[in-house]
């Protein structure tokens, strides 16, 4: 509803309406930032691409003919000549940190000294159509064959080709689970702090989103963002490529198609020709994104972004781990186990994500408050009482004047922040305006509750029906246990055998 009304109020100013006061994401000092362009006609046939960490000084890969193979193979080995250097760029940089794992042997949780890297490399594309090219590049890199692997591979590539292919797969893998930050598209960080009067689909056009982000004085978003998108020069051609990564189809007809046919006709300075065009398509879209994360850079980081941050920086020292270790490439099907586990994985990402949000944001706690997902107010009293038992324990009981109308019933859990982290509490008695709550851990071992862990009467206070760091469910079966009803072991192909013929198949 809090969305709903700020599309609506933004339609009214003409301008977009924020929908957070912090950054929900981390940004990098020097993010890596991908703009690629593919042809109309197949998804996969790469045309070009700027790439680079300077604003100023990108650099242009460009297909001149996007059906000849070998031009192709040499855009994808020109581009990881590019990306690579960046994206192990913080493998080395590595801190020692004690975790608690799980001993094999025992099964007790012991401590063990782990190696995670300090910083990871991030890689920023225009739109959410760029995260999936890059899983499609990832896709179809991973598993080409290399001369040293196969001698008689009639299209080897460079070793470094594949190497790219299992980066840009895992950072595509990763950009899966929610709240993660190693692969972002700049109109998905756009669009999740700002809102426009406009469609969540029109907002993948990231010209027309900044337009309503920073409309000009002469006119509204609305105005703006049509002119971004509509507004050609004498040629007929968008003064605002999208690039989407597909491109115009006037460029594509008009200027594109001729310039190829230069190319492949051999005529002197065809080339040339090809690349200014495609840089024309692409320049925009680049100073587009750099607008944007400068932008997004005014404001003040959420207190919970590094914890999330920290998990990234995991992921990525896994994999370096993994390609260190000489494994194979992301295989193109996951088990029953790995899959289940990633749903898991990431369905707890999600609403670990939603409660850091709500937690760091009074805009988007007020969300949750009017869904009845929390609810705030001010202390009346406060009565302490004690737990029965032998050692009977604090629980005092806090009444909260609450204008607020959440959803719990007596005997609910209820947490609130304290500390960095969730006091839990249980609902006694919920009245129109009033909510009693019983506090039942965090106010130490002794007898009377430890200071600051009660609150006094007048302090105004916040609690959520949700948890603040959800946990994961039981731990998943080993693969080698999977049962058949889930696809049965790995490895074992009876399942999907197909049945032998009979003299009944044939007439």
């Amino acid at each position: 509803m809090i969305r709903t009304l700020a599309r609506v109020q933004a339609l009214r100013s003409g301008r977009a309406e924020p929908l957070t006061t912090v950054l929900h994401r981390h940004l990098g000092e020097r993010p890596m930032v991908f703009v690629p362009l593919t042809t109309a006609g197949e998804v996969g046939a790469p045309l070009g691409a700027l790439v680079g960490t300077d604003r100023d000084s990108p650099r242009l890969l460009v297909v001149p003919q996007p059906r000849d193979r070998d031009l192709r193979f040499a855009f994808l080995a020109e581009l990881a000549e590019v990306m690579l250097p960046h994206l192990v760029s913080g493998a080395d940089d590595v801190d020692v940190e004690l975790r608690k794992e799980k001993d094999p042997q025992t099964g007790a949780r012991v401590e063990v000294q782990r190696e995670v890297c300090r910083d990871a490399p991030q890689l920023l594309v225009p739109n959410e159509a760029g995260v999936r090219y890059v899983r499609l590049l990832g896709r179809s890199t991973r598993f080409r064959r290399t001369a040293e692997d196969d001698p008689a591979e009639p299209f080897p590539v460079p070793s470094r080709v594949p190497l790219l292919g299992r980066w840009l797969t895992h950072y595509a893998e990763r950009a899966l689970t929610p709240g993660s930050c190693l692969l972002l598209s700049v109109t998905g960080l756009l669009s999740r702090h700002w809102a426009t009067g406009q469609s969540a689909l029109e907002d993948q056009h990231l010209g027309a989103l900044l337009a309503w982000i920073d409309p000009p004085r002469d006119g509204g978003g609305a105005v703006a963002a049509a002119r971004v998108e509509t507004a050609r020069d004498e040629r007929g051609l968008l003064y605002c490529p999208p690039a989407g990564p597909a491109t115009d189809p006037e460029f594509d007809n008009r200027v594109l198609a001729p310039a190829v046919a230069r190319f492949d006709a051999g005529l002197p300075g065809a080339e040339r020709l090809v690349r200014d065009l495609v840089e024309s398509q692409l320049r925009p879209t680049w100073e587009l994104v750099w607008q944007g994360l400068a932008r997004l850079r005014e404001l003040p980081v959420g207190g919970r972004v590094a914890a999330r941050w920290e998990s990234d920086r995991w992921s990525y020292t896994g994999h370096r781990d993994r390609v260190l270790a000489g494994e194979p490439p992301q295989p193109r099907r996951d088990d029953a186990v790995t899959a289940a586990a990633k749903l898991v994985r990431r369905e707890v990402e999600q609403a670990r994500l939603d409660a850091h949000e709500a937690l760091d944001d009074p805009l988007v706690m007020a969300e949750r408050r009017l869904a009845g997902e929390a609810f705030a107010g001010v202390v009346e009293s406060v009565e302490l009482a004690y737990s029965e038992g032998r050692a009977p324990r604090p629980r005092p009981l806090v009444s909260v004047r609450t204008e607020d109308v959440p959803h719990l019933e007596p005997g609910a859990r209820v947490f609130r922040a304290l500390a960095g982290a969730a006091q839990e509490a249980q609902v006694v008695q919920v009245e129109p305006g009033l909510v009693v709550v019983r506090l039942t851990n965090r106010m130490g071992r002794g007898r009377e509750p430890a200071e600051g862990s009660v609150p006094a009467p007048g302090d105004r206070l916040c609690f959520t029906s949700f948890e603040h760091d959800p946990r994961p469910a039981a731990p998943l079966p080993p693969p080698e246990e999977t049962p058949w009803t889930h696809g049965g072991p790995p490895g074992d192909a009876t399942p999907l055998s197909p049945d032998p013929h009979t003299a009944e198949d044939f007439l």
